[in-house]
This record gives structure tokens, C-alpha cells and sequence, in this order.
């Protein structure tokens, strides 16, 4: 049976979300997808239908009622992953390609080598972002150092959202505490990860746009994140070291 899911939450991703699972699943025998779709208006989730008996088996389809953002769509794909098989690593990875499928060997590499979460990180040596506007590369480089100065977290890129768990790592965390749906989900993560005693290991990846389909980010979310770093802080005391 495989040993690694790979999360993927849609909303409105007809465009792109064939193409991301077969890519996915090419990259190792071992891999499954579970696609987790928000009740996606433009078909979405039958596009993933038609692809599960295609796979034997290693395409899975989580439908939920509606919208409730990216946060509550991954801990509903952890819940499920670690309820369903004896999946070991478990992966975050968006649907629209701004994260290279050929990259998961690289981050299941790092946790199969000691790291309890392995980060796609745009912000260490060998990483980077393509087709960026410079003022965008800034603001998120900037976010990113405000993070690590708030939370004093030893992590690079706190806001990216390609990784891999091992699977002791997920079933630590307390999910009641993670109540944030964007960036400050992400941040969340590795830093209830981080508290937890588990080591993070970064490996450079490039980051690009979508080509297809239209981005999610709101202001909403943005300020979330910025503020969310302060409260995630305050409840430190929340998650339990490793025994």
C-alpha cells in the first residue's frame, strides 16, 4: 500500500486539477492524491471522479459543503489521511502548479532523512520565485522576516504552503488550536511544528505563478497573517513537546 498522501485543496480548479493529480502520481508508485474540493461551482470534483478508476485506487475525492477556506480544507484532508490507510508522510500542494510536482521526492527525501516537516522554501539558498514583480517579492520577504522576529521561529519562508509531514508530527498537533485559513494557517503549522521539538528542514524550490485558473488571495488574508502571528504567540503553551 502507499505510504505518502498528497493533500490537495480545490475551488474552482477545472483547470488545472487533471493535470496536477496525473503529475503527482507520476512522481512515485508510492503516492496517493486526495483531492479536497470546496463545493466548486465549475465542476471541479467530477473532473477528480472521472480520474479515480483510472488510478487504482490512488486518487481519493473529499467533497465539502462550501467555501470555508484553505485551512479547514487541509485539516479536513489530515483528519481523513490519518483516519484512512497507514500513510507515514503526508504532503501539502496546491492545485494550480505554482508548486513542481517533480519536488515531492526532494521533501519526502528530507523527512524520510530526520525532518518531521520538510518546507519548499523560496527563501533559502537555491530557491526563488519566477515572474514575481519586485515590489511583490519584497512585501513577501518582508512578511516573512516580521514572522520569524514575532514568533522567533528558525524558518525561512513561514508562509509557504508546499510540505511534507510525517506523520507523528500531524497526529500531535491539536487541530482545535489551528482556527486561521490562509497564510496565517501556514504559519500556524510549522510553528506549532516547531514547538512541538520536531525538526524543519527547507529545501529550495521555485515558486511560480498560476498559469490557469484565478488566484484565492484576499486582503482578508493577508491581514489575518499579520495579526494571527501575535495570537498564535499567546497560546504557545497549547502544544505539548515531544516525549
Amino acid at each position: 500500500m502507499a505510504n505518502s498522501l498528497i493533500i490537495i485543496p480545490t475551488f474552482n480548479e477545472a483547470e488545472n486539477v487533471q493535470d496536477i493529480i496525473v503529475a503527482a502520481l507520476a512522481q512515485s508508485d508510492d503516492y496517493h492524491v486526495l483531492i479536497v474540493d470546496d463545493a466548486s461551482p465549475d465542476g471541479t470534483a467530477d473532473l477528480v471522479k472521472e480520474l479515480i478508476p483510472l488510478h487504482q485506487g490512488r486518487v481519493h475525492l473529499l467533497e465539502r459543503s462550501g467555501k470555508a477556506g484553505l485551512g479547514k480544507a487541509y485539516l479536513a484532508g489530515f483528519d481523513w489521511g490519518l483516519e484512512h490507510g497507514n500513510y507515514d508522510l503526508l504532503f501539502e500542494m496546491d492545485a494550480d502548479f505554482s508548486h513542481d510536482p517533480e519536488d515531492l521526492t526532494r521533501l519526502e527525501k528530507a523527512c524520510r532523512n530526520g525532518a518531521g516537516l520538510s518546507v519548499g522554501s523560496r527563501y533559502v539558498k537555491g530557491g526563488k520565485v519566477k515572474d514575481w514583480p519586485w515590489l511583490r517579492v519584497l512585501i513577501s520577504y518582508g512578511a516573512s522576516l516580521y514572522v520569524r522576529i514575532i514568533l522567533g521561529m528558525d524558518v525561512k519562508d513561514p508562509t509557504a504552503g508546499f510540505k511534507c509531514y510525517q506523520r507523528k508530527v500531524l497526529e500531535q498537533i491539536d487541530f482545535d488550536t489551528i482556527t486561521y485559513v490562509g497564510y496565517a494557517f501556514q504559519i500556524a503549522m510549522k510553528y506549532s511544528t516547531s514547538l512541538a521539538g520536531y525538526k524543519i528542514t527547507e529545501v529550495p524550490i521555485t515558486f511560480k505563478d498560476r498559469e490557469k485558473g484565478t488566484s484565492k488571495m484576499s486582503t482578508a488574508i493577508f491581514k489575518e497573517a499579520v495579526f494571527g502571528v501575535w495570537k498564535m504567540r499567546s497560546l504557545k503553551h497549547l502544544v505539548p513537546a515531544v516525549q
